[in-house]
Order: C-alpha cells, then sequence, then structure tokens
C-alpha cells in the first residue's frame, strides 16, 4: 500500500469519517460516559486498544472465516478482546473501572467495532486494518474527551476531577444531565459539519454496500440502492 494511501486510512477517522461526530456511531458510551474527562478518555483509549487488535485478527483470518458465519466470529474475536481489556483494567485502574461499569462489557456490541470489523478489516490488509483502527481509535477517543471536556468544565466546574474554583459559582449542572449530553453531542456534529463543508461522506458511509444487514434487508433504502434483498 502507498505512504499515502496509508495516511489516508490512518486519518479517515479523524474528522472525515469520525465515528461519533460524523457517522453518529456509538451513541450510547458516548451520552454515557462523557460526564467526566477521565471515563470519557478511558472508554475511548478501551475501545481504540479493542479496535486495532480485534480489526489485526480479523484481517488475519478474513480469507478462512466462512461467510455464513462471519458475523459470529466477529463477535467471538471482539469479546475475547474486550475481555482481555477489561481484566487489565479491573487490575490496574480499578476507579476507572467502577467508573465505565457496563460500558466496558458493551464494546463487544459497539457498532463502531463491529461495523469497521464488517466493511474494512474483513476486506484490507492487516496493516491497513490496524491503521484503520488507530485513526478510528483515536477519533473516537478524541469526540468523547472534547465531549467530556465540555460537559465537566460547564457542569461540574472541573477538568479530570481537578475543581476550577473560578467556575463554581458559573456551573450549569444541566450539562452533566442527559439533556445536557445531547445538547453538546449536537453542537459537536453541527461543528464537523461546518469545518468539513458539509462534504464528509455520510451517506457512502451508510449506503446499503457492506452493511451487515444487506442480505436480508427488505427495507425501502436497500431496494433504492439496488441491494437484493
Amino acid at each position: 500500500m502507498k505512504e499515502k494511501s496509508s495516511l489516508s486510512v490512518f486519518l479517515n477517522g479523524i474528522i472525515k469519517e469520525n465515528p461519533v461526530l460524523v457517522l453518529v456511531l456509538g451513541t450510547c458510551p458516548t451520552l454515557a460516559t462523557t460526564t467526566t474527562v477521565n471515563g470519557a478518555f478511558g472508554m475511548g483509549i478501551a475501545a481504540l486498544v479493542v479496535l486495532i487488535c480485534s480489526n489485526i485478527f480479523i484481517s488475519l483470518f478474513r480469507k478462512i472465516i466462512p461467510e455464513t458465519m462471519r458475523i459470529p466470529c466477529y463477535i467471538v474475536i471482539i469479546a475475547g478482546f474486550v475481555t482481555m481489556v477489561k481484566m487489565l483494567v479491573q487490575a490496574f485502574l480499578p476507579d476507572l473501572y467502577a467508573t465505565l461499569g457496563v460500558y466496558l462489557d458493551l464494546i463487544t456490541v459497539n457498532c463502531i467495532i463491529l461495523g469497521r470489523a464488517e466493511m474494512f478489516a474483513s476486506k484490507n490488509t492487516v496493516v491497513s486494518s490496524a491503521l484503520d483502527g488507530i485513526g478510528m481509535g483515536i477519533g473516537f477517543t478524541l469526540a468523547l474527551t472534547v465531549m467530556a471536556t465540555v460537559r465537566e468544565v460547564l457542569g461540574a466546574a472541573s477538568f479530570a476531577g481537578i475543581a476550577i474554583p473560578f467556575m463554581e459559582s458559573f456551573k450549569i449542572e444541566f450539562m452533566t444531565k442527559a439533556p445536557g449530553g445531547l445538547l453538546v453531542y449536537g453542537l459537536l456534529i453541527a461543528l464537523i459539519h461546518v469545518v468539513t463543508h458539509g462534504k464528509a461522506p455520510v451517506k457512502a458511509s451508510f449506503s446499503c454496500e457492506g452493511c451487515i444487514h444487506s442480505a436480508t434487508c427488505v427495507s425501502g433504502a436497500c431496494k433504492r440502492e439496488g441491494v437484493e434483498s
């Protein structure tokens, strides 16, 4: 693979196809873990590790995984790495483990990770798949960290658990609650839309081509895209 193409694969997930702010995937952990910077960054790093490892292994075994069993195989591989990450976090970062709770386990069914396995790792080389995992993981981590920074600073008058004294009288507790999370999320999506001039390839990313359900889907969307049900 050419160097330029490798760089493009790596950078793709950071802004152009950011999984959170452009593709709008992984919304559940995004809203749930961004009340604190520490929790958001920890979730991002955990997902980054799982993304890289699962992409590499799925790319390695893509030619021997049966077509009809590919989704169960992907989930087993992803679940294995999630279990290892969970055990490491529990052993060495107990506070983070307590903060993330069930959301660590839910990385297994995170649509970002399964989506990259199906749409990229299963069709590309190990090196490209690793770069894709790194880029998407960094994009996910950055999105969560930025969102958490806004919510924690404005809502709790702190950053990464460190109090900001001059903000104490101005904190907006609404920002640490679900509606505040949705507000910040929407504003960041709008900002990315402005930065990319509305040219982020959302349609291509959400088209029926490469969709894990395209073979059985009977929706009008698939018919419009010309995919046989």
